[in-house]
């Protein structure tokens, strides 16, 4: 009876044992299947996040952009911010949580009716001059804000205006993008259909090429464009045109013919803060 009792004892335990260790390899099994699911989410998630960088963009019935224009970042006369108005300026921006956009995120938000938060600025620099560079560059990268360069093409060889290399060098950083300001800086309005398409043409061309890249906006020099001025700008491939006419942009406006807010020399902060409202 003793003998019999022990075996069936040891029986009983080794089947519990057994049941205690398949419990314990199916809960195993169970928490790396839901660590694998979890990991798998997060990735489907990380991947939707890199296709759709708008995935968490809100619509709005209308956009209301306002794109600051700045040239120099200098100092001598009206068109020439110096570095400390600029960099003042910028810090404005950063502590008043505005979100400095890039020239594909502005697209995008006139086009798509789409905004990332509500305060919103596009920071846009005429004319490529090396201070672009030298000057606000710097101020933009220690804020982890971002500009568009309005380039003169022509001009990549002139002094005190930016090279292909430097354009190259700066594109990269993140930190600005380049768009056009035609070949040679003329006056669009004293020039023929023909004259117009092909400065708007050959800029186009040369930052697609020599950046890799698609530009979608013109800036017209001086801000001036006639009805032939639209007609080449829409035929060279630009999806947008920059004036120099004042106002906050909307996504409502003619979309050759976007209104920027001047930033100018000695200007107070508190005047600056009117531009963006």
């Amino acid at each position: 009876m003793r003998i019999r009792g022990f075996k069936h004892l040891v029986g009983f335990s080794l089947l519990t044992l057994l049941l205690v260790l398949l419990s314990g390899c199916s809960s195993h099994t169970t928490a790396q299947k839901t660590a694998r699911s979890s990991q798998s989410v997060k990735k489907v998630s990380q991947v939707t996040t890199k296709s759709d960088p708008y995935a968490h963009w809100q619509s709005v019935k209308t956009v209301k952009l306002p794109i600051l224009m700045y040239h120099s970042i200098s100092s001598g006369n009206a068109l020439k911010v110096p570095a400390t108005e600029f960099k003042a300026e910028m810090t404005y921006l950063k502590q008043h949580h505005y979100r400095t956009l890039t020239t594909t995120e502005a697209v995008y938000a006139l086009s798509h009716h789409r905004i990332p938060q509500s305060k919103i600025v596009w920071i846009t620099l005429d004319d490529s001059y090396t201070d672009n560079k030298t000057a606000a560059w710097p101020i933009l990268k220690a804020n982890h804000q971002h500009a568009t360069i309005n380039f003169i093409t022509g001009f990549a060889t002139h002094a005190n205006h930016l090279t292909l290399a430097d354009a190259k060098q700066m594109q990269a950083s993140q930190a600005i993008d380049f768009q056009s300001h035609t070949v040679r800086h003329l006056d669009l309005n004293s020039l023929t259909y023909q004259q117009q398409l092909t400065e708007m043409t050959a800029s186009k061309r040369w930052l697609d090429q020599k950046l890799h890249q698609k530009t979608t906006v013109i800036c017209y020099p001086a801000g001036r464009a006639n009805q032939a001025t639209v007609r080449a700008a829409k035929k060279a491939g630009y999806r947008y045109a920059l004036s120099t006419a004042p106002g906050i942009a909307t996504s409502k406006q003619d979309h050759y013919n976007l209104t920027r807010q001047r930033v100018t020399p000695g200007m107070s902060l508190t005047t600056f803060a009117t531009l963006l409202n």
